[in-house]
């Protein structure tokens, strides 16, 4: 009985310490996708000709180094035109997704004039160097997720966006859409916790973010990103209001006579700025 039940224990410590292997090399491998994803970029081209190609390279080389950075400002560094020129240069591999696969072709057009999806990847051996030439860094930390709170003042309503209410889903998504290229995520309230949270909606940029978030809603985010949305006109679209606190300090910031989908590239680009410690908005 004893050898067996030796046997059996050493069977177990084995499997345990596989399954932890298992564990550890997934979580390497998770790691590893993360940091591929920050070297990776895409842009829509139409067809697969030279021409638009190099159009292509251009766009995803401004993609990739703006989310590996975590600066938009870095498009406007002085040797950036000129890295830009050879963009072509930069890319290690890259392939095309038909976006219309599966559709036949069915007038007078031909394959050329059909959209793709180019991927463009990156070697960090050659990128790297071009961030530091553009006076940056590769942000490689984890990208923390934001949590969110924002009223929202339209024509006819007052609101605070949540994850849970269809008072704004088109609104949600545009969010989401706005974190995606800079590999950031967010986290909208439930609409519970609105509720219990009763923030006054005009001053909410302003607001202390201890009245906001309790404990238990902490744990939806990382950060946090506090702002007002406001329909002004025809004329002057939407005011956006923004408001973080990293790093010891508060950071406000505003932009008008746009719509909700710039208020919220506005809003994810400023984050990603003070994040990745390029600066204020």
């Amino acid at each position: 009985m004893r050898p067996a039940a030796g046997k059996l224990i050493r069977k177990r410590a084995t499997v345990t310490a596989l399954v932890a292997a298992l564990l550890c090399h997934a979580g390497s491998n998770a790691g590893a996708a993360d940091i591929d994803a920050l070297y990776r970029s895409d842009a829509i081209v139409t067809g697969t000709g030279e021409a638009n190609r190099a159009i292509g390279f251009r766009e995803c080389l401004r993609e990739v180094l703006v989310k590996l950075s975590g600066d938009p400002m870095i498009t406007e560094a002085p040797r950036f035109a000129a890295a830009e020129a050879k963009a072509g240069s930069f890319v290690s591999t890259f392939s095309y997704r038909d976006r219309l696969e599966g559709i036949p072709i069915h007038d007078e057009q031909g394959t050329h004039d059909r959209p793709h999806d180019l991927t463009c990847r990156y070697h960090p051996a050659t990128l790297d160097p071009l961030l530091a030439e553009l006076g940056r860094k590769p942000w490689l930390s984890p990208r923390p997720a934001i949590a969110v709170w924002l009223a929202v003042k339209d024509q006819k309503r007052r609101f605070v966006l949540t994850r849970d209410s269809s008072e704004s889903p088109y609104m949600a998504d545009s969010l989401e859409a706005a974190a995606k290229p800079l590999a950031l995520s967010t986290v909208l309230p439930d609409a519970a916790t609105v509720t219990a949270r009763k923030p006054a909606l005009d001053t909410l940029p302003q607001a202390d973010p201890a009245q906001l978030f309790s404990p238990v809603t902490q744990t939806d985010g990382d950060v946090r990103l506090i702002g007002t949305l406001v329909w002004s006109d025809a004329a002057r679209g939407w005011i956006a209001q923004w408001q973080m606190d990293a790093g010891g300090k508060r950071y406000r910031w505003q932009l008008s006579g746009i719509s909700f989908d710039d208020a919220f590239r506005n809003a994810m680009r400023g984050a990603a700025r003070i994040l990745s410690g390029n600066g204020a908005p």
